[in-house]
């Protein structure tokens, strides 16, 4: 028995944050399903023997899985990963006409449940899932899955509590029905905050604002113009532009040219983390934004890890996007250690 028996299939599965992490604990994902050809080559590059399938969820018969992987219904052993895009239910302020396509995708994951009937069920998404659980359609989800003899649990989970050096609130769904008790991650014995993962001390060396970097270390930042510059210069750790402020007020985000604290947890990396007017993502000595690569490490990405897109707003999203490695690989621990309390021989 043990971990080698488990395995998964990571819809919406992106640049591969969640499959890395499942990976990491010892689970097999056998396949990574997405609509974005752009993340192929960066998931197929950091997940070997995983298998990459471009198709869109809502074009995709529950029966297809059948032939594409030769899996069964009923598996005990089988793990279904359901982490949609969420750009409709987020806080944040994002277009939320564009979004719409995607507002449904949950609803379209759980056909694949009821049809193949999997031993577990993750669903991780931002915490709007739950605000607007009709609308989002996890009310409809939950039940049904109760009816159907999972027990779940589920929760708004603070990623700094699980090893992630962020503010990243998640909400997080385990289910299963094989164990009778509730699955949930281990919390961390302390809370990372940003100089434990960036910084000359963690192999990040100084650059300036625009500096590119060709290597797959993707120490890429972006460039600043001169407002911007004087706005980073005069910002002060974890604060605003300590002068002209009136300058940066109207539709941008609320810490917008803010510094992130060498002690405490960076913000939620979020799609846009390259940029110094769309968040406090400002690095707290240097004048500049994130690097790819910081933000990569903050959402505890390996060093290692290979982003490959045509443009670096493109590798931004993968990143911003991602289920935090470390905390899908505390889910997956969670999932192997109920699993292994059974007595399936």
């Amino acid at each position: 028995m043990g971990s080698a028996s488990l395995k998964a299939i990571d819809f919406f599965c992106s640049g591969g944050g969640m499959t890395y992490g499942m990976r990491l604990a010892g689970i097999e994902v056998i396949a990574g399903i997405d609509i974005d050809p752009e993340v192929k080559e960066t998931y197929e590059l950091n997940n070997p023997g995983t298998k990459f399938i471009l198709k869109d969820i809502c074009k995709l018969n529950e029966e297809d899985l059948l032939k594409e992987l030769n899996i069964k219904c009923n598996d005990d052993r089988m793990i279904f990963i359901g982490c949609s895009p969420c750009q409709y239910w987020s806080i944040i302020r994002t277009n939320k006409e564009k979004s719409k396509k995607s507002k449904d995708l949950l609803k379209e994951f759980h056909r694949f449940i009821k049809f193949y009937r999997p031993g577990f069920v993750v669903v991780e998404n931002v915490p709007g899932i739950e605000r607007r659980s009709s609308e989002s359609g996890l009310d409809e989800f939950i039940e049904d899955l109760k009816k159907r003899g999972y027990q779940i649990k589920f929760d708004i989970y603070n990623l700094n509590e699980y090893g992630v050096p962020q503010t990243r609130k998640r909400f997080s769904l385990i289910a299963s029905r094989i164990v009778t008790e509730h699955i949930q991650p281990e919390k961390s014995n302390y809370r990372p905050v940003v100089k434990d993962f960036i910084g000359e001390h963690n192999g990040f060396p100084k650059v300036p604002a625009g500096y590119k970097d060709k290597t797959d270390f993707l120490h890429t930042v972006s460039s600043l113009s001169e407002d911007n510059l004087i706005a980073i210069k005069n910002a002060l750790p974890g604060g605003r532009p300590a002068k002209k402020r009136e300058r940066f007020r109207g539709g941008g985000f609320r810490d917008s040219y803010g510094r992130m604290e060498w002690d405490k947890p960076a913000p939620t990396i979020t799609t846009k983390f390259y940029s110094l007017s769309n968040g406090r993502f400002g690095h707290p000595e240097e004048h500049r934004a994130l690097s790819l690569r910081e933000g990569a490490t903050l959402q505890t990405f390996p060093k290692t890890y290979k982003f490959k897109a045509k443009s670096k707003a493109s590798i931004a999203r993968m990143i911003g996007n991602a289920v935090p490695p470390e905390f899908a690989r505390r889910i997956g621990e969670a999932i192997i250690k109920a699993y292994n309390k059974l007595d399936l021989r």
